[in-house]
């Protein structure tokens, strides 16, 4: 299979490009991004002399790059995406440029150039926030808090319009918060995890009551590529750990510190809620599970290979963190 991965330089698309090619010897993917502050080539590093893979920088808001780059593919599975809650409150036009938008463009491609199967990969983020005990499931009605979650909710929309309309090969994934390598460290755990490397105190927020899933990045790669094989055409699929017992943001934040082997002094409580937050994600995976799909890694075993990798490849963090991050980091954390 020739696949084209849009945003694959950034975190989920990097890692599921290694999936890929580690996996299907006979696959070739071709590499689309923009290369914006988290999209970073040293993500793929190892395989830039590997004739199965390939890289075109370019805008998914572009279509004749778009067109392009997907010449001759089977399948594109669109990642690319601005991504942080948190910058979605401060430019959320470009959220709405790149996610839907560049989501439409991405569409019409595949659609016109006769492109067998799409994935736009999504979030859980769509469903806004859930009580306890319940779990949102595909059928339930959005309700985004943020300009990102409303972005993606609206590219889902246009996915299945598309669908409807022109029955167009679409299929959507949705998962949970993931972590592991080459995560840009504006997300929590990587943040958490490279400031404790270098002696500083973590920003949690509210408490850390927050509850989330945590799903291992490469196990969500695994799913998605369950799906582009042997998913069901205009079908979408929630993916979760399903972790059990659920985790609060403090908790997740102990359990890497206590990796780490440092107190809970290292924990700088940030009061007051973050906008566009919500309190509690939980994802009903049963759908996703029926194809055969389970994760791998557990959330304490994940999270003891995550501080590994970022202890081993501290050149990679501290490049990112430079510059630009500085300034967003103070700005964001008033530290």
């Amino acid at each position: 299979m020739n696949i084209l991965v849009t945003g694959g330089a950034g975190f989920i698309g990097s890692n599921f490009i290694r999936y890929i090619l580690q996996n299907y010897l006979e696959d070739s993917v071709v590499n689309f991004d923009k290369l914006t502050y988290a999209g970073n080539l040293e993500n793929l590093q190892e395989f830039k002399d590997d004739k199965r893979y390939s890289f075109i920088k370019g805008d998914v808001c572009d279509y004749d790059a778009v067109a392009g780059a997907s010449q001759g593919v089977d399948a594109v599975v669109h990642f690319a995406a601005e991504s942080h809650v948190d910058r979605s409150i401060h430019a959320s036009h470009e959220f709405i440029r790149t996610n839907v938008f560049g989501t439409q463009v991405v569409i019409d491609a595949v659609r016109e150039l006769g492109i067998k199967k799409m994935i736009l990969v999504s979030t859980d983020e769509v469903y806004g926030d859930v009580e306890k005990p319940r779990k949102s499931k595909d059928g339930d009605p959005f309700k985004p808090s943020s300009p990102y979650s409303a972005s993606k909710a609206a590219a889902e929309s246009l996915a299945i319009a598309a669908i409807r309309t022109h029955e167009a090969p679409i299929m959507i994934t949705r998962s949970t918060n993931n972590y592991g390598p080459y995560q840009f460290p504006e997300k929590i755990l990587p943040l958490f995890i490279t400031n404790v490397l270098e002696d500083k105190k973590v920003p949690l927020y509210d408490g850390g009551t927050q509850i989330r899933d945590w799903l291992y990045v490469e196990d969500n790669c695994s799913a998605i590529d369950l799906v582009l094989r042997h998913g069901t055409l205009g079908e979408a699929y929630d993916i979760a750990a399903e972790n059990d017992p659920e985790v609060t943001n403090r908790e997740v934040t102990e359990m890497v510190l206590d990796i780490l082997g440092k107190g809970r002094d290292f924990i700088q409580d940030v009061w007051g809620l973050r906008p566009g937050h919500d309190q509690r994600y939980a994802v009903d995976s049963s759908k996703i599970r029926a194809l055969g799909w389970k994760p791998s890694v557990s959330l304490a075993e994940g999270l003891k290979q995550t501080v590994t990798w970022y202890q081993g490849n501290e050149g990679w963090w501290k490049r990112v963190k430079s510059g630009e991050y500085q300034e967003y980091y103070k700005k964001q954390y008033r530290v």
